[in-house]
């Protein structure tokens, strides 16, 4: 899964990847998203693996005038803005089955273009403005809950064509519909996977779900 998202404006688009030719499908997938993102792209900040980090992709961003950074190796918190939606939309939307075929790889770019419309247009989400300590005790307060649309046509940097356009696409939602139709691709999702040979679970989704439940205790 590919993940890229506008940290000021909570918009998240995501593709998936399959395995091989990984940076050749990385570079086409931040080819994709750039094309239909309404906001500059100011920024890459990629894990550590070799289909981000490669020449390719690096001249690539030097060319956009796009700013290149990478994750510190083992510090499993540096992507946090985008890690944290890994639980709250992708594992949520397709579950913690492992999706290695052309045909999975199908329904689940079917889903992310569904899916991208319901968190970016009627997702409402709260944005950190500050956080203080005292003590033991931290204090945080957040803006007011905006969906990431919203929040893009209200900010300066995107052009008049860009909000007249992003105002159109969302009149012409209906959520309920995208809503049926993601669960019925989650459906066709799941019992395409099930029929598989039963594959061993995959330790970070366990781990991710105990996180989930202790941060639901506190």
């Amino acid at each position: 899964m590919h993940a890229d998202r506008d940290r000021h404006r909570h918009r998240l688009d995501g593709e998936p990847l399959h395995g091989e030719q990984r940076a050749k499908w990385v570079f086409a997938a931040l080819l994709d998203i750039k094309a239909v993102f309404p906001i500059p792209s100011l920024g890459v900040d990629s894990d550590n693996g070799s289909e981000f980090i490669n020449w390719h992709l690096l001249r690539w961003c030097e060319a956009e005038q796009i700013t290149f950074t990478r994750s510190h190796s083992g510090n499993s918190n540096d992507g946090a803005h985008v890690e944290q939606k890994n639980w709250a939309i992708v594992r949520t939307v397709v579950g913690c089955h492992r999706y290695d075929t052309p045909p999975e790889l199908l329904l689940l770019n079917k889903i992310w273009a569904l899916q991208s419309r319901m968190t970016n247009d009627f997702f409402p989400q709260q944005k950190l403005v500050s956080k203080v300590r005292n003590g033991a005790n931290v204090t945080k307060t957040y803006d007011t809950a905006s969906t990431p649309c919203r929040r893009a046509t209200g900010h300066e940097s995107v052009t008049a064509q860009n909000k007249a356009i992003l105002a159109a696409a969302r009149a012409a939602l209906n959520p309920a519909a995208i809503q049926r139709g993601i669960q019925a691709l989650t459906a066709q999702l799941l019992t395409l996977t099930t029929s598989k040979a039963a594959a061993p679970p995959d330790p970070q989704c366990a781990g991710q779900r105990r996180d989930h439940r202790a941060s639901r205790t506190h």
